[in-house]
């Protein structure tokens, strides 16, 4: 594991970048117009095996529980290379996403493409963005990560929801705090 930091790709205001990828779970290919939602739509790169993403998962699916019904869509999209990495396969995929019962698509980006597209470079990295999505958020889920005695809340993440649904004000891209996790494992 190669502890990385996310960087600014897309920056604020830019449009999320169009995908069309398959879903493990169903098989069907999902694009970014369907999935979008009515409120905002946040897109996170995660994988299964990364231990800052197991250190997340049940926050964020409760999270997503909390928020879809309030017109705000998730997506996660994993693009690590299941041939280095057999425990992020769209087989294993499809099986977490079944186990734990996500409530939002779990999509495989087998090119990398689309990863390359959004500047991801780490797991998790969340991309929220608006009704018309526009980039309003980049960064990180919240402080915690594993070997650090601090909850895991979703504070950040919830904190530009609650914002979108006018609650608050967005933070300005200056007071972002970068993702932090396990680096996407590239294709050679």
């Amino acid at each position: 594991m190669v502890l990385t930091y996310s960087e600014d790709k897309l920056k604020f205001g830019d449009r999320a970048p169009e995908f069309e990828l398959v879903e493990p779970l169903t098989g069907k290919k999902r694009n970014l117009n369907e999935l979008r939602g009515e409120k905002a739509t946040v897109i996170v790169f995660m994988c299964n095996h990364c231990p800052y993403v197991v250190h997340i998962l049940n926050k964020l699916l409760e999270v997503a529980r909390e928020y879809i019904p309030k017109g705000i869509a998730f997506v996660g999209i994993s693009a690590n290379d299941p041939e280095k990495y057999p425990e992020d396969s769209p087989e294993a995929m499809a099986q977490l996403a079944s186990k734990l019962d996500f409530p939002f698509p779990y999509l495989f980006d087998e090119t990398q493409e689309v990863a390359k597209e959004y500047g991801a470079l780490c797991t998790p990295e969340f991309f929220v963005f608006d009704k018309d999505l526009k980039l309003v958020y980049h960064g990180r889920f919240d402080e915690s990560s594993p070997g650090r005695d601090v909850p895991v809340t979703g504070s950040d993440l919830k904190h530009v929801l609650d914002a979108l649904l006018g609650k608050g004000t967005l933070p300005a891209p200056e007071e972002w705090k970068p993702a932090m996790g396990c680096n996407i494992k590239w294709r050679d």
